[in-house]
């Protein structure tokens, strides 16, 4: 296999790139990104960086020229933004990829996904894949992804789609940074109960999914899978194991979802008659720290072999180290 990985200088695209390079099967890999961080970066044989603006056709096009496989880890993903961007970053990058990929004959493509266009605002347990999506997506960036798995869909070239929930483990700078920055800002309450329920996933499990997927017998191509840890968790209890395993004494005040959400609203609304810029809260935000979203990971178990491997409490660990290690340097 001759593979390109797009995002590979990103959270996700960086750790699967740790695992392809064990490969033996993978002769070569074009890792491709918008910028380079020294923490994220791999020195190995199979390894050439390229990096760009997948946007563009013709270095699109220069990537695919000798690959047979890609896995498309690249994405806009933000709770906020013009929706022109996530257009640009989500969907005009897909059909791009996919045009070159037509040309080149590639044989798979695994498209890296979200399940944030499963979010209703609501308590949803168990979802699977085919269950009906909501009429009116609750961000740009779900929307543009969808949009983008549809392409994907009826290109004609077999494919693989991902849905994984909530990445933590080694390397994380989105989800537990953020909430870290914002109990040391003092703005983290518990939103709601308390008692809503979440599903987490390991990245090694995520890569692990990439692989599985890269490597699937004929019958699980051209479908779409959900990822998870399969062990949905308390989410705030989840919350406040990171805070006391780094020395923080967790929140315990609770302010009701339908105030926070009031006033993320709010927050948007002047947002949208401003200059877009991101709130301090948004209802996407709130719903996802107050709401219950949990998947089921049958499908993936049954057609791609899909075995969890590390649990929750152990990439909880993994961030809480690596996070230390790297707030000391």
């Amino acid at each position: 296999m001759r593979i390109l990985l797009t995002g590979a200088t990103g959270f996700l695209g960086y750790r699967t790139l740790e695992k392809l390079i064990e490969m033996d099967q993978i002769e070569s890999i074009i890792a491709t990104g918008r910028t380079l961080r020294d923490s994220h970066k791999i020195d190995h044989s199979k390894v050439t960086y390229k990096l760009g603006d997948l946007s563009a056709p013709r270095f699109v096009d220069e990537l695919l020229k000798d690959t047979s496989h890609i896995v498309h880890a690249a994405a806009l993903s933000s709770p906020w933004g013009k929706y022109k961007e996530f257009e640009r970053a989500n969907l005009i990058t897909q059909k791009n990829l996919i045009e070159s990929a037509a040309k080149n004959r590639i044989e798979r493509f695994v498209f890296i996904s979200t399940p944030s266009m499963y979010f209703e605002i609501k308590d949803k347990f168990g979802v699977k894949e085919s269950d009906p999506l909501p009429k009116k997506f609750i961000n740009a960036y779900a929307e543009t992804k969808r949009r983008a798995e549809l392409e994907l869909e009826k290109s004609g070239i077999p494919y693989i789609v991902l849905r994984p929930r909530a990445l933590t483990g080694r390397g994380d700078t989105v989800i537990m940074p953020r909430l870290i920055r914002a109990y040391d800002e003092g703005r983290l309450k518990m939103i709601g109960t308390g008692e809503n329920i979440a599903d987490l996933t390991s990245v090694a499990n995520v890569a692990d999914a990439i692989w599985l997927s890269l490597t699937a017998d004929q019958k699980a191509l051209n479908q779409v899978y959900n990822i998870t840890n399969g062990e949905p968790v308390k989410l705030w209890d989840s919350i406040a194991d990171v805070l006391r395993k780094l020395d923080k004494e967790p929140p315990t005040k609770k302010i009701p979802f339908s105030v926070v959400k009031f006033i993320a609203g709010m927050m948007e609304f002047k947002s949208k008659m401003t200059n877009m810029k991101e709130p301090a809260l948004t209802k996407y935000g709130v719903g996802t720290l107050a709401k219950s979203l949990t998947m089921d990971i049958s499908k993936a178990k049954e057609l791609l072999n899909y075995i969890p491997r590390v649990s929750t409490e152990e990439a909880i660990n993994e961030f809480v180290k690596w996070y230390t290690e790297n707030e000391e340097s």
